[in-house]
């Protein structure tokens, strides 16, 4: 699949088959996310594949309404942006982590997979940061949710490039 097809074909999906991905091809997928750019090569972006004991427990810390949700794929991956306290540089910082989810979600969708990009409220609680591991200065940028694809959602409309695009003089 080009790029063009992938940006243009990539949909959130909220129902997976049951199979994880396996390591190999995740490992291909979040290769992708390290060349997101990213000012003054920050690497500000960092991934958790969260494990069976981790979601578990995770589960546990968000409470039966949100566990529902993480259960829904076979692959979670937990993107974070590390900070470093200055305002210009956490704002470019936490834009190239969400360019480096995007190529996740891009990567996944080249390679006939589902995805979604999730920002739960959860996640920002003590117990659940603590159970992930997540530093202070550490901002959660999504769960990403990977998996086989079930069913196709449909395209949603988009605005006209005349909507959002203008030529200045």
């Amino acid at each position: 699949m080009d790029l063009e097809d992938a940006i243009r074909s990539r949909r959130t999906h909220k129902q997976y088959g049951a199979t994880p991905l396996d390591p190999g091809t995740l490992e291909s997928i979040l290769e992708l996310a390290r060349w997101a750019p990213n000012h003054h090569l920050t690497q500000p972006f960092r991934f958790r594949i969260l494990g069976s004991e981790t979601r578990a427990r995770l589960e546990r810390a968000c409470g039966e309404k949100e566990a529902l949700k993480l259960r829904r794929a076979p692959t979670l991956v937990l993107a974070t942006a590390v900070l470093s306290g200055d305002p210009q540089t956490d704002e470019e910082d936490l834009l190239a982590s969400g360019c480096a989810v995007y190529a996740i979600l891009l990567g996944a969708t080249a390679r006939g997979l589902a995805s979604y990009w999730r920002t739960p409220a959860a996640l920002e609680g003590a117990e659940a940061r603590a159970v992930v591991g997540l530093a202070e200065n550490e901002h959660i940028v999504g769960l990403v949710h990977l998996g086989p694809v079930v069913s196709e959602p449909p395209a949603k409309e988009r605005p006209r490039l005349a909507d959002i695009a203008v030529t200045l003089p």
